[in-house]
């Protein structure tokens, strides 16, 4: 499903000549700039819309089957009771911003980001890096308090089903604020107020976009990703694909023993730019994972939660570190998901960023493998990880 059939499925029809004519424009049939102007606000989530005579928070809730108090929170500063004809609203609709049934891209994410900030103002973002492509690597930022948690997704390409995972959550825990309600049991309010969540959803943005299909063929950056996967042909492209466009593997470019990620990665065969496992020149010589190192130590954080796939597995230690409480801690999670608590095999147990917060703080990080099945799993598998998550992340804001 593309962005335009994403939107026109929001709006309620089935192709653009039909929303041609229900908008009163010109029914060409085709993507012209007006009319995905008017296409634009289902993508996002929200109308801008300018108050009419008569208009009242309650009739623009029904016009636009939303509630009363989703327009008061994107709307903080205003005043219900003093509306002007001509001043603009943030009027959200009644659909989540947020789609679980379509592959991301960073396209997407930009727009889910730019929809979730409006509607829930106290949410902040900003762009912790850009890619050696240019794409942007996204951090926001939700909750008040002197204690931090940090979470992050996609730091490999085709486990891009962790990015609408984490803004799920995210959504719906603005949600839950905004309303007063509980998210995984725990009162989301008293959350907000005790904990501040930094959330990088989609830590390579290059390698998601070739993966999901916004790379296209014959471009530019497709040929120099065919360059790199022709050295390393039993491996399936794009699916196979974890890299950044560069052909590091950023998971495996952290100050955490990088020396042995290398020397295991190189005996496999990895020793230059590959599809996967190549660890880089040097540790953090990657904007994306210098950017992850920096944000770490800018908001130091009591505890990580990094989301990869598959094998609904947990991670919990680095070599003979054994960070206070996080035993336990995992021990709970994996309660409340039914995944396993292991030691990260001795392959895979390097250089990683979960590797690298551990040692670094001596702090609970964890690593959790959602899903099962061959990556890039299916969407349909997405219920069910978000089923077996949402608690995992509702508590680690409270622990």
């Amino acid at each position: 499903m593309s962005l335009t059939d994403l939107a026109l499925a929001r709006a309620g029809v089935t192709d653009l000549s039909e929303f041609q004519r229900r908008e009163g424009l010109y029914v060409s049939g085709r993507e012209d700039i007006l009319t995905m102007q008017r296409l634009s606000p289902y993508l996002l989530g929200y109308e801008r819309y300018m108050v009419k005579p008569g208009d009242t928070y309650y009739k623009l809730a029904r016009q636009f089957q939303t509630t009363v108090q989703a327009i008061l929170t994107a709307n903080p500063d205003q005043d219900p009771r003093r509306l002007s004809v001509g001043q603009y609203l943030i009027v959200p609709f009644g659909f989540p911003v947020v789609p679980t049934d379509q592959p991301f891209t960073s396209e997407l994410l930009a727009l889910c980001i730019q929809g979730l900030t409006a509607r829930y103002p106290f949410l902040s973002h900003r762009v912790l890096t850009t890619t050696a492509y240019g794409r942007p690597v996204s951090l926001l930022k939700i909750g008040q308090g002197d204690r931090s948690v940090l979470y992050n997704a996609s730091h490999h390409a085709n486990e891009w089903i962790t990015t609408p995972l984490l803004m799920k959550f995210l959504e719906d825990y603005a949600m839950a604020i905004s309303e007063k309600e509980s998210i995984g049991g725990l009162n989301a309010n008293a959350l907000f107020r005790r904990t501040q969540l930094y959330l990088v959803p989609m830590v390579d943005p290059d390698g998601v976009d070739l993966v999901t299909g916004a790379i296209e063929p014959g471009s530019e950056e497709y040929a120099a990703a065919q360059m790199i996967a022709a050295h390393y042909p039993s491996i399936p492209f794009p699916d196979g694909w974890k890299a950044n466009l560069r052909g590091v593997d950023l998971n495996l470019n952290y100050p955490a023993e990088w020396e042995q990620a290398r020397k295991n990665k190189f005996a496999l065969g990895f020793t230059s730019p590959a599809p996967r496992d190549f660890v880089g020149l040097a540790p953090l010589d990657q904007p994306e994972s210098a950017a992850m190192v920096l944000l770490t130590r800018q908001v130091n954080p009591r505890l990580t939660l990094s989301y990869h796939t598959q094998g609904e597995v947990i991670y919990w230690k680095f070599l003979d570190f054994t960070p206070p409480g996080a035993q336990m801690i995992g021990e709970r999670f994996a309660e409340l998901s039914g995944y396993q608590l292991e030691d990260t095999p001795f392959i895979s147990g390097f250089a990683g960023y979960k590797d690298w917060f551990i040692q670094e703080y001596n702090r609970p990080g964890y690593t959790i493998e959602v899903g099962l099945g061959t990556n890039p799993l299916p969407l349909n598998q997405f219920p069910e990880i978000y089923r077996k998550n949402i608690g995992i992340l509702a508590l680690g804001l409270q622990i």
